[in-house]
């Protein structure tokens, strides 16, 4: 027998959960269907378990997508503001980190748990451990759609798919959302890995980082036009941290990375006032002021030869000097959506409508949060696009 809803939502995250308070509060009988036995569960884990919820300086140049714009709407009618008053509503507190993050006093738990307050102060049922096998759009009949699952069949005249990407497939992500846009026919850009750890070559690796990792640094990188000013950090793969996340979103293979290794000198005239003033000075101690020792050791060895200053003349201290501002690495790759925080790519905007995020050619379907091709920087600014997405489709389900 076919159970009858208004709207079934299909994914049980953040835009998932957002979405289902909406229309909850509107009176519409929601059905959500959760593949894990969990909802929420990278709610938990995220910022340490701690949650990154939003971020204060939440704008559109922050989101990466094919039509920058498409995200302007959403973001504008729910900020990061209303959000923040629903926490303060559930007697919730947050701490400002750098560069506008905010992170929960109470940890990832009290957030998730605050969602199924507002679930439960709704009214309409979320059920886990659900598998979906079909989705069928009856358009003969009443134009309604029906989700066969590993336990019923359910059925109602709005359908929202907000299972977002395949990154960290160990917490059951899958590119569910995609599978289910080609289906009926819509234009997708595919997953890819974004603010994901980089790797090298073992090559690379012996060179330049075997022995430091946990070595953290902070720098300015860029790739291509994009930079981003935040730590850096060696791991026994190559190099994370908040720099490397970020830009890695803006990297293809083949590209090089620029680093700034002290963004806040200029390094010719830092070198050449030191070997004014201290002559006699290692170069290698002379690093080792402004860089980790182990990490200025490194480069003594592997690029520059450690020497007292007066026995360098101008075009060596320029040499060294344009490294250290500008320092040109290629990573192999990266570690791809094993450890990816999410994922670029999704359904084309060109399908959605930026407003209610339902389907231009499929009445009554849409795609909201990760799924769509808007991915945002690190710092709590895709959790308020899902909270955004969610809350505006949820107003029209």
């Amino acid at each position: 027998m076919t159970e009858q809803f208004d709207v079934i939502i299909i994914g049980a995250g953040a835009a998932g959960l957002m979405c289902a308070i909406e229309a909850g509060k509107r009176g519409r009988r929601v059905l959500v269907l959760e593949k894990a036995r969990q909802v929420g569960r990278k709610i938990l884990v995220s910022g340490g378990g701690r949650c990154n919820f939003t971020n204060l300086y939440t704008k559109s140049s922050a989101y990466l997508s094919e039509n920058p714009h498409f995200c302007k709407s959403a973001l504008a009618r729910y900020t990061a503001w209303d959000f923040m008053q629903l926490m303060q509503k559930h007697g919730l507190s947050w701490t400002e980190k750098t560069l506008g993050q905010l992170f929960c006093d109470q940890k990832s738990v009290a957030v998730l748990e605050m969602l199924m307050t507002e679930c439960r102060e709704n009214v309409f049922v979320i059920q886990t451990d659900e598998t979906v096998n079909q989705v069928i759009h009856c358009v003969k009949n009443d134009n309604s759609f029906e989700v066969q699952t590993t336990t019923g069949i359910f059925s109602a005249g709005s359908l929202v798919i907000a299972t977002g990407g395949p990154s960290i497939p160990k917490m059951g992500s899958t590119d569910f959302g995609l599978l289910i846009a080609a289906q009926f026919g819509l234009k997708t850009i595919p997953f890819r890995a974004g603010l994901v750890p980089f790797t090298f070559s073992k090559q690379q690796m012996e060179q330049w980082f075997s022995g430091l990792a946990g070595l953290a640094l902070p720098v300015e990188v860029c790739c291509g036009r994009q930079c981003f000013r935040e730590n850096m950090l060696i791991t026994h793969r190559g190099l994370s941290g908040p720099a490397m996340l970020q830009i890695s979103s803006y990297w293809n293979m083949g590209e090089s990375l620029v680093i700034n290794l002290l963004p806040d000198l200029h390094a010719e005239t830092w070198l050449l006032e030191k070997q004014h003033k201290q002559p006699e000075m290692m170069l290698q101690t002379v690093l080792s002021v402004e860089l980790p020792k182990r990490f200025a050791q490194r480069l003594c060895e592997t690029v520059f030869e450690s020497r007292m200053l007066k026995q360098y003349n101008e075009s060596e201290i320029r040499r060294i000097a344009h490294i250290l501002n500008s320092w040109k690495l290629q990573p192999a790759g990266n570690e791809g959506m094993r450890t990816a925080e999410v994922s670029l790519g999704g359904v084309d905007t060109s399908e959605l409508s930026s407003k209610t995020f339902v389907c231009h050619s499929v009445a009554d379907l849409y795609f909201i949060g990760e799924t769509v091709d808007v991915t945002g920087h690190l710092g709590g600014y895709n959790f308020q696009w899902a909270w955004a997405s969610g809350w505006c489709a949820g107003q029209y389900v």
